[in-house]
C-alpha cells in the first residue's frame, strides 16, 4: 500500500461512517468518484448516508439481467423514499443474451460473471479514480482483512463501513425506518443473481 493510501487509512479511522463520506469530498472531486449499490439487503445503510450526506451523488446500479423481481421492486422503492438519482449499467446485449441461451451460469459461472459483471463496472470504473463501496468487514473472511481504502486494479476503493457490526447496521435500519430487502424475511441474506443465491445466513447464499 503506497503512502497515501496510509495515510488516509490512518485519518478516516478516527472517523464515524458519515464522517468519512463527508471527509472524502475533501480530498476527491466528486466527478472523480463513483458510487454504486446493488440494492442487497444491507445497502440501505450506505444509501441513506450517501443521500443524506451528497443527495446529488448519482447511484450506479448494474443490472445483470439476471436481478430477482423482488430487488427490482426494492431498489425502485428506495429510489422513491431516499430520492436517488439510478445510473444503468448494462452488459454488452448480444453477449448477455448468449449467456442466456447457453445457461452459462451451469456450464461457466465465472465467464457469466465475467459477461455480466466485470467487464461492464470495468469499462465504467476507468472514469473515476475513488469507488464507494457498501463493503463490511463482517461479511466474510476476505472482506475483514480489507481497509477502508484499498488500490484496487487502478482505482481506489473506499469502504466506508468495513468496520460496522451486524448490531449498528440492525440499529440503523431501525433508528432511520428503513424497509428491509423482500427476500431477507424468506431467509436469503445475501441477494445477487437469481441463479447463483440460495437461501442462507451472511454470505453462505
Amino acid at each position: 500500500m503506497n503512502k497515501e493510501l496510509t495515510a488516509l487509512n490512518e485519518v478516516f479511522s478516527q472517523l464515524s461512517p458519515s464522517e468519512r463520506i463527508a471527509e472524502l469530498f475533501e480530498y476527491f472531486e466528486a466527478k472523480d468518484v463513483l458510487f454504486t449499490s446493488s440494492f442487497g439487503t444491507t445497502s440501505a445503510y450506505l444509501l441513506h448516508l450517501m443521500s443524506t450526506i451528497r443527495p446529488e451523488k448519482e447511484v450506479h446500479f448494474l443490472d445483470t439481467t439476471y436481478h430477482f423481481e423482488e430487488t427490482i421492486a426494492y431498489r425502485d422503492s428506495l429510489v422513491k423514499q431516499l430520492g436517488l438519482k439510478i445510473v444503468e449499467i448494462l452488459p454488452d446485449p448480444t453477449q448477455n443474451t448468449l449467456t442466456k441461451k447457453e445457461k452459462m451460469w451451469i456450464e461457466d459461472p465465472d465467464l457469466c460473471c465475467m459477461v455480466n459483471k466485470i467487464v461492464p463496472i470495468d469499462a465504467v470504473k476507468v472514469d473515476y479514480k475513488v469507488w464507494i463501496t457498501g463493503l463490511m468487514g463482517y461479511q466474510t473472511h476476505f472482506r475483514s482483512g480489507m481497509n477502508l481504502f484499498d488500490d484496487s486494479q487502478g482505482i481506489i476503493k473506499f469502504n466506508p463501513l468495513i468496520d460496522v457490526l451486524p448490531t449498528m447496521v440492525k440499529e440503523y435500519f431501525k433508528e432511520h425506518q428503513l424497509p428491509e430487502h423482500p427476500l431477507k424475511a424468506k431467509g436469503y441474506h445475501s441477494v445477487g443473481c437469481t441463479h447463483c443465491t440460495l437461501k442462507g445466513k451472511g454470505r453462505q447464499g
